[in-house]
């Protein structure tokens, strides 16, 4: 049974240096995502925290 073209091209790619490069470099991205989203998270919790006590004390 032969491949299809799609099983052949996907083969390729990760025989050549390409896929494997490719695969590294979205698990870093991957990577950058998550730590950017918590950092982001855990200052807006804290930035909020400070203008409200900031709001509190100038009423």
């Amino acid at each position: 049974m032969p491949a299809s073209p799609r099983f052949r091209w996907f083969t390729n790619f990760f025989r050549s240096e390409d896929g494997p490069t490719t695969v590294e470099y979205a698990a870093i991205l991957a990577l950058v995502v998550v730590v950017t989203l918590t950092s982001v998270t855990f200052m807006g919790k804290k930035t909020r925290r400070n203008f409200r006590q900031v709001k509190n004390v100038l009423k």
